[in-house]
């Protein structure tokens, strides 16, 4: 039996309908779990999204929470692969204690179930946002790029990284893992989270742009390459997942043209951003409102971080969906 954690955001909910889809699972042969029954309608609606509502009843569901140790008990009885997705996206400072507790603490928690029932294989869906730091000599960001602590680094990013650490241990400790560091992920049905915010923002009238460059890719090749990695003999290694790397500016205008919304016309420049950032504290202290745009998310706007596929492509040759034509199917897809 497979067990997916997270399966009621993005990633996961994607991997269940890939999952059930591509592997013919038949009812009860998949579990998820869910924090709330508010959440799995999440899920539900993504299904209907893509006409294959049918299969949502193949899932076996079970209310559980990552950080809470005695409700995971009975949550891991004959399970045999798991794909952990469960994890919190914030980039507000005030967000720290909760962002490791669920993330790395989350995780561990996993990890140690892993072990304790024999899975046979555990997956953890990390980000690029827990790979290194390219040094002065270097270029472009692999797998094999190192972490540099010295540098700073977002309450995320540091969370993502403290959770492979405890992958890694799992693996020292006799259990089969892999790792997958997903960029930027693009996907229907989850307007209010992750990426499926920017598409909010053009669509309500974005003014500026940025030049920074990060890596894309679509939910639909992160399941498929990453069931493929699972079915494989391939174990205790990690893979960047991504597509292109693409400028900011360029993907917000495909976003504006798919919605038919004027495109961001003002270039937002390193400074303008640091301004921001910081009247953005000021009025998050003022109003103890939750910060929007924080140092962070300011500097990720402008840096022009390029990353590598090339494992990926020697190890699967995966044929990766255009990016700038998947923005145009998020924005038509229609429920």
């Amino acid at each position: 039996m497979i067990l997916v954690t997270g399966g009621t955001g993005l990633v996961g909910a994607h991997l269940l309908l890939h999952l059930i889809e591509s592997h013919n699972i038949g009812s009860g042969q998949i579990r998820a779990i869910y924090r709330s029954s508010g959440s799995i309608e999440k899920t539900k609606s993504l299904f209907k999204l893509y006409r294959k509502f049918d299969l949502f009843d193949s899932i076996q569901w079970v209310q559980a929470d990552i950080t809470d140790v005695p409700a995971l008990e009975h949550v891991f009885v004959g399970i045999t692969k798991v794909y952990h997705c469960a994890a919190i996206i914030s980039f507000d400072p005030k967000d720290e204690e909760k962002i490791r507790k669920i993330n790395i603490e989350g995780t561990a928690n996993i990890v140690n179930f892993c072990l304790s029932y024999k899975v046979k294989k555990l997956c953890y869906i990390s980000s690029i946002a827990a790979l290194g730091d390219i040094a002065a000599h270097e270029s472009i960001i692999t797998e094999e790029t190192d972490w540099n602590p010295e540098k700073p680094h977002s309450d995320y990013a540091i969370s993502k990284y403290g959770a492979e650490m405890e992958m890694w241990r799992g693996q020292q400790e006799g259990l089969n893992i892999l790792i997958v560091n997903p960029g930027v992920i693009l996907g229907p049905g989850f307007q209010d989270q992750g990426s499926g915010v920017l598409f909010k923002r053009v669509a309500n009238g974005l003014s500026y742009y940025t030049l920074g460059t990060t890596g894309f890719i679509a939910v639909t090749d992160v399941v498929k390459i990453t069931t493929k990695l699972m079915d494989s003999d391939t174990s205790n290694e990690r893979f960047t997942l991504i597509a292109e790397n693409i400028i900011y500016r360029d993907l917000f205008n495909s976003i504006a043209d798919s919605l038919n919304v004027q495109r961001p016309m003002k270039h937002a420049k390193p400074f303008f951003m640091e301004i921001v950032w910081r009247v953005d504290w000021i009025l998050s202290v003022i109003f103890g409102q939750k910060r929007k745009f924080t140092k962070a998310t300011a500097k990720a706007s402008y840096c022009k971080n390029l990353y590598s596929n090339q494992k990926i492509k020697e190890r699967l040759n995966p044929k990766f969906t255009n990016i700038l034509e998947y923005v145009n199917t998020i924005a038509n897809l229609k429920p």
